[in-house]
């Protein structure tokens, strides 16, 4: 027997493999996890395959000889295994002490910046977005410089994030941040900006909306008074309220649309140009396919990638019909250009293997959701497959998480990673528990239901049944 929230539970076993939590009250979630800071090049992170350096280059993109340089050095120097995270930074893994300064003698003889400093981050088509409001690299750069200028180096948290949305084809609302500023016209010609705290676009908190001239005071204010609640403070832990007044609330906060626009896909630039937004398969490319698709796109007159949020790069320099080309074949190299992938609306941490603190293999474990029921993706939901409680690949909440465990794994409903489960799986039972839900959810949709509305009116019961039945 096992005893969780104060309640006996039975233990997984032969024929008594599902363990719900036993309470009348709804779990309460586990004290919150420490997370460290963001590894880099001067100082790389120990996981499960070596060591894991990320990279955001200062400049808005890579050429594609850049690219494959980094490729190239990312084989030579680790494992072979690229990755670009959900905020769009590039990742190289298993790599080795002794070989981490020869990758970053690597990324300085291709010309790659690292950026530093406070994290400031801007939309992947900054600067040549037919829609933008402002090219947000132009605040970017401004509020750098000013940040370089202070006579006292602001200390902040490692993982604060500043973000800069120009507007556009592909804005950043579904990005969290710290800071956030968001361009919009105006009257008087140049645009406004509106400043909000802590989250999304949706979830921030909103402080006003500010002339262009203010932006950068505005910012390096609120950076100040971050810094002096210690180096672990964040934008969520501010009072809009006491520093509200600062700022003015013209026009009120701004409205957003259900769902934003996916990088995935083609997006139609200038002059005939296309961009071609390619999301990695879970994250990841091997680096022999990048280097072999870099050859190919660029024998199409491809010139650039770009960086997106939500594990995606973005081709420039294409075509239309070129475009096209490149994306038919960018399934060969683990590559979609679906913007309507089931296997976009999930999400994975490394897992076992690649990760000290995973249980299981959450890829592997992703792809038989996929082959258990696509018609449960229907876009209405996320399901985070999650090595271990700490939920680094989806911190917030999704409606169905699968938490990896010593013994199995937990599973969690519409709640985060270190939330108490509602039920554990055994080791071996993951495969048909996940059937059961797909199944679930499938016989008890209603005529225009989503999946994330069914799964949201189901009651744990039938959850549970669902999983013993398999």
């Amino acid at each position: 027997m096992t005893v969780i929230n104060g309640q006996t539970i039975r233990e997984a076993g032969v024929g008594s493999w599902i363990a719900p939590v036993c309470s009348s009250e709804t779990p309460s979630p586990t004290s919150a996890y420490t997370r460290g800071a963001c590894p880099s090049l001067s100082t790389p992170m120990m996981t499960g395959d070596g060591l894991l350096v990320r990279l955001r280059p200062a400049t808005a993109g890579l050429t594609l000889s850049q690219m494959r340089l980094l490729a190239e050095a990312a084989a030579r120097r680790g494992n072979g295994i690229i990755e670009i995270t959900a905020r769009g930074n590039l990742q190289l893994r298993g790599l080795k002490a002794q070989t981490v300064q020869a990758l970053s003698e690597d990324i300085d003889r291709a010309r790659i910046i690292p950026e530093t400093g406070v994290a400031i981050e801007t939309g992947p088509l900054s600067g040549i977005d037919p829609q933008e409001i402002a090219d947000a690299r132009d605040m970017a750069a401004a509020l750098r410089k000013a940040i370089v200028a202070l006579e006292a180096p602001l200390v902040v948290a490692p993982k604060l994030a500043i973000i800069i949305d120009g507007g556009g084809l592909l804005g950043l609302d579904a990005v969290s941040a710290d800071i956030r500023l968001k361009a919009v016209r105006s009257s008087a010609g140049m645009p406004d900006w509106i400043i909000a705290i802590g989250g999304t676009g949706r979830s921030a908190r909103f402080l006003g909306t500010i002339s262009c001239a203010r932006v950068v005071p505005a910012v390096l204010d609120l950076l100040k008074v971050l810094a002096s609640r210690g180096p672990r403070a964040r934008g969520r832990q501010l009072d809009a309220t006491a520093i509200g007044h600062l700022f003015s609330r013209a026009g009120g906060p701004p409205t957003y649309s259900k769902r934003e626009q996916s990088p995935v896909g083609l997006h139609r630039l200038a002059a005939g140009r296309v961009a071609l937004g390619l999301r990695l398969s879970f994250g990841q490319i091997r680096a022999a396919d990048l280097i072999a698709f870099a050859d190919l796109v660029g024998s199409y007159g491809a010139k650039e990638v770009r960086m997106a949020a939500g594990h995606a790069m973005l081709l420039l320099g294409l075509t239309e019909d070129a475009a096209k080309a490149a994306k038919l074949a960018a399934a060969n190299f683990g590559l979609c250009a679906d913007p309507a992938d089931p296997a976009s609306h999930i999400a994975t941490c490394a897992g076992a293997g690649a990760c000290a603190s995973g249980f299981y293999e959450t890829k592997a474990a992703a792809t038989e959701l996929l082959n258990a029921g696509r018609e449960f993706l229907d876009g209405s939901i996320r399901v985070h497959f999650s090595g271990c409680p700490k939920g680094c690949a989806h911190p917030s909440p999704a409606a169905l998480t699968v938490v990896g465990t010593p013994t199995g794994y937990g599973l969690v409903v519409n709640g985060v990673a270190s939330a108490a489960p509602l039920a554990y799986i055994g080791t071996n039972d993951l495969p048909s528990a996940l059937r059961g839900i797909a199944r679930l959810v499938h016989d008890k949709k209603e005529a225009g239901e989503s999946a994330n509305r069914c799964l949201k009116r189901l009651t744990a019961d039938d959850i549970v049944t669902a999983l013993q039945q398999g």
